[in-house]
């Protein structure tokens, strides 16, 4: 079985139990496991692969737990620009209407490639609209053939324009439909193995897409499969609002007659979410998948997150479809969760090293993980390493680690996905990365064009 040893870090940050930080640390790792952590001198001397990684920060692969990976077709559309969530949605169904099987395969192939290369190894992604023949399987194919770690939701919409939902008719499915292709994919591609490399969820698009009777019967058939359950929640202030007319209940209220709250849910957003959602959150273990970038686009607002983490909610980052955050670092994303949080409720209200959890422990916490998200014995040989001589590091080497998050976002020189190197000196080593993107460019063209 093939090993990996590295060795020499300038720093090691494992996101332990302990949080140990190892000055001259690394790991060794055979097929794809972590053996040892700890300090170089006291790792094995020599494997099959060898990377000394003096220079550089090694941190745990970054967990990315929510994303719409189809939209990197339009990003910067000039019509959504300036709009807010409803306003935004109304502008792009019809151009996503155009999508094809193999628009959704190669836009999943350019969203996986730069969450890589921002030293992410884990993504989930939300896809929730299905014209032309396309499937789950599209974007499913694109991580194995990246190598990305993988938590695929079988997303949904079926409340169209005509009984008071947002998106077009002509976008939405039954819900018959909807249920046996969930169980479809979940029968075919679910691994709740450890350490597995592909997952699935079931992800009904939102309160303002879907019917109260999928959500119920979306959340049952989740359950008698174990997988867990994921749609978005209280987004902005609109969102709210829709809920209270619509269904007399706040959001959380909704999710909670729903059957919506538990450890094995998760919600991307929650901007909005009010003190008494946050208490019920906390009580059931009910994840949220924080965007900043992308509700920070749209006006949204500024989620209540350093509320949620003392209470002792499950958060995690997102980096949010890539038109309404046009960009995929998810680094970039831990540093913004960093400074809108203190833009909201004070220069304390969170740190560089919360900041990084987040984006770690986090977002394995929820995405039900317990093998990623930490360098540790028994864990998935996943992390990411940042050369701490390029520029954009120049005077921070008094505190490297906080500098990931303090400094411009750096690219990954190393990304190591289950023991297997996916980024090598910065480059995509897995996919032919300009052949990709020479056919993403034209696929944005015509799907914008029309």
């Amino acid at each position: 079985m093939p090993t990996l040893l590295v060795k020499n870090a300038d720093v090691l940050v494992t996101m332990d139990e302990r949080r140990r930080e190892i000055p001259g640390g690394g790991l060794f790792a055979e097929d794809g496991r972590i053996l040892a952590v700890g300090a170089s001198a006291e790792l094995p001397a020599t494997a099959d692969e060898v990377l000394d990684l003096r220079g550089h920060v090694v941190i745990p692969g970054l967990v990315n737990t929510h994303h719409h990976m189809f939209q990197s077709l339009t990003r910067a559309v000039p019509a959504a620009q300036d709009a807010s969530l409803f306003e935004w949605l109304q502008c792009l169904y019809p151009i996503w209407g155009r999508l094809t099987p193999e628009m959704i395969q190669v836009s999943s192939l350019t969203a996986m490639a730069e969450l890589m290369l921002s030293g992410c190894t884990t993504s989930s992604d939300h896809l929730y609209i299905y014209p032309n023949g396309c499937r789950l399987d599209d974007s499913l194919q694109a991580a194995a053939e990246i190598g990305l770690r993988f938590h695929a939701t079988r997303g949904s919409m079926s409340v169209g324009e005509s009984q008071g939902g947002m998106p077009p008719d002509r976008l939405v499915e039954a819900e018959s439909a909807i249920l046996r292709d969930t169980q479809r994919v979940i029968e075919a591609h679910h691994d709740p193995a450890r350490f597995a490399m592909r997952r699935i969820a079931v992800a009904p698009c939102s309160p303002f897409s879907v019917s109260r009777d999928l959500m119920r019967e979306s959340a049952a058939l989740a359950r008698s499969y174990g997988v867990s359950l994921h749609t978005h929640l209280a987004e902005n202030t609109d969102d709210v609002a829709y809920s209270l007319e619509k269904f007399g209940r706040t959001p959380a209220e909704y999710a909670e007659d729903l059957a919506w709250l538990g450890p094995d849910v998760w919600h991307a957003h929650c901007v909005r979410l009010d003190e008494a959602g946050i208490g019920r959150f906390a009580q059931t273990g009910t994840g949220v998948a924080h965007c900043p970038c992308s509700n920070m686009r749209l006006a949204s607002g500024i989620a209540p997150i350093a509320a949620m983490l003392a209470r002792g909610v499950p958060v995690g980052l997102g980096v949010d479809g890539s038109a309404s955050n046009d960009g995929a670092h998810l680094l970039g994303e831990a540093r913004q969760a960093l400074l809108l949080q203190r833009v909201g409720f004070g220069p304390a209200a969170l740190n560089a090293r919360q900041a990084l959890e987040l984006a770690t422990r986090g977002g394995a916490h929820v995405l039900n993980r317990n093998d990623i998200g930490r360098l540790a014995p028994g864990m998935a040989a996943d992390f990411a390493a940042f050369d701490l001589n390029q520029l954009g590091f120049a005077g921070a080497q008094e505190d490297p680690v906080a500098a990931l998050i303090f400094c411009t976002p750096a690219t990954a020189a190393w990304t190591v996905i289950n023991g297997r190197i996916v980024v090598r000196d910065g480059q995509l080593a897995t996919i032919d990365l300009p052949v990709v993107l020479e056919r993403h460019r034209r696929f944005s063209r015509q799907i914008c064009r029309g």
